[in-house]
């Protein structure tokens, strides 16, 4: 079986290609989804596709609601929801994507660092694990999916 893997979250480190490259050395058969991630692109979709706007609401509505399209239905097709909290923005969207997959019931791995630990703490309560880099979700991965716990022999 191929698990799907949704990467929620922040889009200004290169944590998706450090799971993604894990997951590789570690042979995982796992497909990885993701929001669109070039940040442009995901505020203008809305007017480049349906048409420019004055007023700075309906042009972030627009984007909002073709992303949701993306998101929405990448996080119910997904077996295992990622998602990564950063340091430098607030990543309203990456809660709201915790929040569906918790409401949708699908297995959910947070990541953050030890400052945003009392912040997210209803997020993380939502959580089956709450890790701080891209090697632990990695690791959760191998085990889950392949039964390997990383140091333990077979």
């Amino acid at each position: 079986m191929t698990w799907s893997v949704y990467l929620s979250g922040e889009i200004h480190t290169d944590w998706r290609h450090e799971i993604a490259a894990g997951a590789r050395a570690a042979n995982l058969d796992v497909g990885f989804f993701a929001p669109v991630t070039d940040h442009a692109a995901s505020d203008d979709c809305g007017v480049a596709i349906l048409g420019a706007e004055t007023d700075k609401f309906w042009h972030d509505h627009k984007g909002a609601k073709l992303n949701a399209i993306r998101t929405g239905t990448l996080i119910r097709r997904a077996d295992v929801v990622v998602v990564r909290f950063g340091e430098k923005y607030k990543q309203w969207n990456a809660a709201f994507d915790a929040g569906v997959a918790a409401a949708l019931g699908k297995p959910l791995i947070v990541m953050h660092g030890p400052d945003h630990a009392h912040a997210l703490k209803e997020i993380d309560a939502a959580a089956l694990a709450v890790t701080q880099t891209p090697a632990e979700v990695v690791d959760i991965l191998r085990y889950v999916i392949d039964g390997h716990l990383k140091g333990y022999t077979d």
